[in-house]
């Protein structure tokens, strides 16, 4: 039974030779942002101002430590430990009295003890990539006038740029102050200000006491503790190099991307749709393949090579000798969806296929057309995912490109037609996909591109013509109830139009709405427009029936 121990410790108690904290490097970096760090001081200013005896309570952290040794890993509460020691820090600087200084800095660092065998070290240990700074200038007695001269943009991580403004934001705050006010908060800080500190020798146990806690600072994501894992299952040498490798991953991604990538790797091992949260399924159904003795494998052959797929995706940054071009354009295309279910048969086949360009534009090719039928159809969820686990199934046996999962249905065809040729306008999330694609196979071969900073769909016959224009003499109501908001009568535009305009007859409406600056349009499906003299029932019957059958050839319908 592993022992718990639960205490409400003042703040000089905490900041003593009782506890030598070391953050994990495991853990996220320093991250809080100004506001946090100004919004802890505003808050024990108040209860400073509001003259009373009565105990101030911060929060909480959650920490790995045994009774008989000072060691602490600190599993929560970071952020605000170090915020807490820049503020001890800056008050230590600040301060005129050496005696009110020094008792400052023991609070910061420990001095060391000979009796008790202590060496002298900072109280607060950050991890490797900012623990030299940190204590350089943060911890270390008269420091803080040197950090306040750096400039941020010259600093190496976001956790140390976040220790510079937070410690310029606290000192422009206190810089002000007499002595004696400085003195009466450091009485409250050392005397009347609490953590409650909960610690346990068991790093699991820490984690699940974690998990159920509400506390003020930023929340561990799942991540963070399938990290803890993996690093606590390798030597010392070997846990410091795959911290690493994992840390450099994470920074690639952002911490977003990096949570997210887990999410489309438990399906990838899966192969099944999520039923519960990913920091119950993750370990049954993706870390215990790996645990115990396998970890470095997992950072080395999941981690590092997905995480490198994930980015080319995002970023359309897949290189090759020839063939890149091809592939980044359908990494652009299926992120036009609107959901990401693909993304995990696209990080597979990037994982195994990623030096066969070939291949994988037969692979993309083949994952676009499923993504781009499922979205015009408004397949939902479930069925969704279920026909992306199965492909993953299929990938897995070796069927690959011959995937059955790959192929639609009769039923699946005529029903992605059928959807093609009705009122698409009205179905605004897939309308401009649909357009974007058709326009890419108009332009073929004619370098084409799409980065324009507004896309907008527009119609050539007006969705309500005036009754004595042009349009209503051309189209009866029933003529434009049936063609107004069909495929043959839109086109793409990449500006905003006077809105006014858009009910002009055709020639004016081609003038003025529809050309480019300098009668240069980007669009080709808008350029044949441009060509046509008149607008008419029979044109757009004949102008469907084209557009349907290029998407129809292109998606194998």
């Amino acid at each position: 039974m592993q022992k718990l121990e639960a205490h409400e410790m003042p703040l000089h108690k905490v900041f003593s030779s009782d506890y030598d904290f070391e953050i994990p490097d495991y853990q996220r970096p320093y991250a809080w942002e100004e506001e946090q760090a100004v919004q802890l001081l505003t808050d024990v200013v108040e209860a400073l101002d509001r003259g009373t005896e009565e105990p101030y309570f911060l929060g909480s952290v959650v920490l790995v430590k045994g009774s008989e040794t000072p060691k602490a890993d600190v599993i929560d509460g970071q952020q605000r430990l170090t915020t807490l020691t820049i503020l001890l820090s800056v008050l230590r600087d600040l301060a005129e009295d050496p005696e009110l200084r020094g008792d400052l800095d023991r609070l910061v660092t420990e001095p060391g003890n000979r009796i008790r065998g202590l060496a002298p070290r900072p109280r607060l240990t950050l991890r490797h990539r900012d623990a030299e700074f940190f204590a350089t200038y943060v911890q270390t007695k008269g420091a803080m006038a040197a950090l306040l001269a750096l400039n941020v943009d010259t600093l190496r991580t976001d956790a140390q740029k976040a220790v510079l403004r937070n410690a310029a934001a606290i000192h422009r705050q206190l810089a002000g102050w007499s002595e004696a006010r400085r003195l009466s908060l450091v009485q409250m800080l050392g005397e009347r200000t609490y953590l409650v500190v909960v610690s346990t020798p068991d790093l699991d146990s820490a984690h699940r006491i974690f998990s159920v806690m509400n506390s003020r600072g930023l929340d561990l994501s799942p991540t963070d503790i399938f990290k803890s894992r993996i690093i606590g299952d390798l030597g010392p040498e070997a846990s410091d190099e795959c911290a690493i490798r994992w840390e450099d991953a994470e920074e690639a991604l952002g911490r977003d991307d990096f949570a997210d990538l887990f999410l489309h790797l438990r399906m990838i091992f899966a192969k099944k749709r999520a039923e519960q949260e990913l920091l119950k399924e993750f370990p049954e159904q993706v870390l215990n393949q790996y645990l115990p003795g396998k970890a470095e494998a997992f950072v080395n052959d999941v981690v590092r090579p997905y995480a490198d797929a994930y980015e080319q995706i995002r970023d359309t940054a897949y290189e090759a000798a020839s063939g890149a071009e091809k592939i980044n354009a359908w990494f652009e295309r299926l992120q036009q969806v609107d959901n990401n279910d693909w993304r995990p048969a696209a990080l597979w086949a990037l994982r195994h296929y990623e030096s066969d360009p070939a291949w994988l534009d037969q692979f993309l090719r083949a994952l676009e057309r499923l993504s781009a039928s499922m979205f015009i159809r408004r397949v939902y969820t479930t069925p969704r995912v279920t026909r992306y686990a199965e492909l993953l199934r299929q990938l897995d046996l070796g069927q690959g490109l011959d995937s059955p999962a790959f192929e639609l249905t009769d039923v699946e065809r005529a029903e992605t037609r059928t959807r093609l040729n009705g009122d698409l306008y009205l179905v605004s999330r897939i309308r401009k996909y649909v357009l974007l694609r058709l326009d890419e196979l108009l332009a073929r071969g004619q370098g084409v591109t799409y980065d324009h900073p507004l896309i907008t769909v527009e119609h050539v016959l007006p969705q309500n013509p005036k009754h004595d224009s042009q349009w209503a003499a051309l189209f009866d109501e029933d003529e434009r109830a049936r063609w107004t908001h069909r495929l043959g009568n839109l086109v793409l535009l990449n500006r905003s139009k006077n809105s006014a305009a858009q009910n002009y007859d055709f020639a004016a409406k081609k003038a003025k709405y529809f050309t480019g600056r300098g009668g240069v349009v980007p669009f080709a499906l808008t350029s044949q427009v441009l060509q046509h003299t008149e607008w008419t029932p029979d044109l757009l019957q004949a102008r469907q029936q084209q557009l349907v059958e290029i998407l129809a050839e292109e998606w194998r319908l």
